[in-house]
């Protein structure tokens, strides 16, 4: 079920006996490496505790919107953002009723309220009530307002708790984690982890000063937004940068060139995709001054020792991932890359032309020309988003042709 990677699912769960489910369904969910905050009913709460239900989703659990606590962590118009879908197991006759006519009573009502997420449900009841007009009259209610956005899978049938054999019993938690995948599309990153470092790097020279460059970061913030919207998990290594924490995706800050190889070296054992996309310095002071340097005379003189190549290193160990490169040039773009792509034993190389003040280091625009093996392609000038998300589709592509070569 890779299309529930790195999903957000929030799971509600309201009262009946079914609720004793929620805790195989929550393990089933997390298998499938989705992340779930479990929001619970009053009435939920006498038949599970959510001390289990925190325990097995690593989350704490929702209770109640006059939670000062939990409105400090996470707020319910938050919570209401946070998900991707919002699934109900068990929903309850009761919570159905309620739903349908727009009812905010409690915490799990008022998400459902709030949140434009699609909405999934999974009924669970006695026969008679599953086969009453009323309740079948707030089901085809809810097809008929949420349209595409509301889903429900089951009930099946079956014998139940009081001993009526029948519909209305939950769907098995396998099946219901089964259904609610296929609500995802599957995209061409699904289930893949992607490293990707950013920004500069900043050297020291003195507690004061740092040797930089003029790297802003947008671009390889630009393909982590991408590669999650194509379903990988992805951090990004991010050197100083000015940039807001992109949504769903680790963020891992350093400063130095050394700083950001031993994150890389320590990320990439668990990666399939390696993107260096960061502007690493390529020297360092030999020595970095413990206080303020002084100024002294018409000149300074400062010796330099070079930075660990990070994306060679990475690119040159035994089990190394798949590594997409950078080249940031002033002349002789293809000629340099082409180089570094062969030297640096890379499977692809990114190659830009810096000199160009209107594309490349702190412009929301960029134009490219990607390189691998004999291969080939230009991106002509468009905005970083755009770029970033034909980059990642190119990439993957070029992953699968990889992995697929690598099996036969």
């Amino acid at each position: 079920m890779q299309r529930l990677t790195n999903r957000q699912i929030l799971l509600g769960i309201t009262g009946g006996i079914a609720a004793y489910k929620a805790a195989e369904l929550v393990r089933e969910l997390r298998k499938a490496k989705a992340e779930v905050r479990v929001v619970m009913t009053a009435a939920a709460q006498e038949f599970i505790t959510p001390l289990t239900l925190q325990a097995l989703s690593g989350n704490p659990v929702h209770y109640s919107m006059l939670d000062p606590e939990a409105e400090a962590g996470m707020g319910h118009i938050e919570l209401a953002r946070w998900a991707d879908i919002i699934l109900v197991a068990p929903a309850s006759a009761d919570f159905i009723a309620r739903l349908t006519q727009g009812m905010g009573n409690d915490l799990l009502t008022t998400l459902c309220l709030a949140s434009d997420a699609p909405l999934a449900i999974c009924p669970a009841m006695n026969q008679a009530m599953w086969r009453d007009e009323m309740t079948q009259a707030n089901i085809q209610r809810l097809i008929d307002l949420k349209g595409k956005k509301f889903h429900h899978f089951g009930p099946a049938d079956g014998e139940q708790a009081c001993g009526d054999i029948g519909p209305g019993r939950m769907l098995d938690p396998s099946l219901i984690a089964e259904q609610c995948a296929k609500l995802f599309t599957s995209k061409s990153l699904s289930g893949l982890d992607v490293v990707i470092t950013a920004g500069p790097t900043r050297e020291a020279i003195d507690p004061v000063r740092f040797i930089s460059n003029h790297s802003s970061g947008k671009m390889g913030y630009a393909l982590a937004d991408a590669a999650r919207d194509a379903g990988a998990r992805v951090t990004i290594i991010s050197g100083p940068v000015r940039l807001p924490y992109p949504e769903k995706i680790k963020v891992i800050q350093v400063e130095s060139a050394s700083d950001m190889l031993a994150a890389s070296l320590e990320q990439q054992q668990s990666c399939d995709i390696f993107i260096a996309a960061a502007a690493v310095a390529d020297y360092r002071p030999l020595q970095v001054a413990q206080q303020k340097i002084k100024k002294s005379g018409e000149q300074m003189q400062m010796s330099l020792v070079k930075n660990p190549d990070i994306v060679a290193t990475i690119a040159q160990l035994e089990d190394s991932p798949f590594v997409v490169g950078f080249a940031a040039e002033t002349q002789d773009v293809a000629t340099y890359a082409r180089g570094k792509l062969t030297k640096k034993n890379l499977n692809m190389i990114i190659a830009n032309d810096v000199s160009n003040s209107d594309i490349g280091f702190n412009s929301d625009s960029n134009s490219v020309t990607v390189f691998w093996g004999e291969n080939q392609q230009d991106f002509p000038r468009m905005s970083k988003s755009t770029l970033a998300h034909e980059l990642i589709e190119l990439i993957a592509h070029q992953y699968s042709k990889n992995t697929n070569s690598e099996k036969k």
